[in-house]
């Protein structure tokens, strides 16, 4: 099993029915964390519970992503958001799934985080990258 960072397939075509607002506000887009056991990519259509992580102050589905600004870096679409922190949460992660909560929880992106991260009653916090056309977690070129 393995998580590989990729822009879900389906969000790429749902984006071009308008399936998706990924304006801050309009859908709810969440960050669920999952286990090494959990296996996402490019082909993962939905959220799902199997193998999401679990542990003190860490719900199930995750939480809620701010600051969603959608924008241009010259002819890239690139989405930006707030980092986001579980605090105080004892967890252990090896990727996450970004996924739209509003609109049948349908998968944005999967992204793996390169080995296990944990926090034992710390701050578990995913940083994201400028929104930038070769940096941001979310682009469309």
């Amino acid at each position: 099993m393995a998580i590989t960072s990729a822009i879900a397939n389906s969000f790429k075509q749902e984006v071009l029915v308008e399936a998706h607002n990924l304006t801050n506000g309009a859908d709810s887009i969440k960050l669920a964390l999952f286990t090494s056991s959990a296996t996402m990519g490019a082909g993962t259509t939905a959220y799902g519970t199997g193998q999401e992580s679990s542990g003190t102050n860490y719900s199930g589905g995750g939480a809620a992503l701010t600051n969603v600004t959608p924008a241009l870096s010259g002819s890239t679409a690139v989405v930006d958001f707030a980092d986001l922190t579980f605090g105080t949460a004892t967890v252990t992660a090896r990727g996450c799934l970004i996924y739209n909560s509003t609109n049948s929880n349908k998968a944005i992106c999967a992204i793996d985080f390169g080995g296990e991260k944990t926090s034992t009653a710390g701050d578990f916090t995913v940083v994201f990258p400028s929104a930038t056309a070769t940096g941001a977690i979310i682009r469309l070129a």
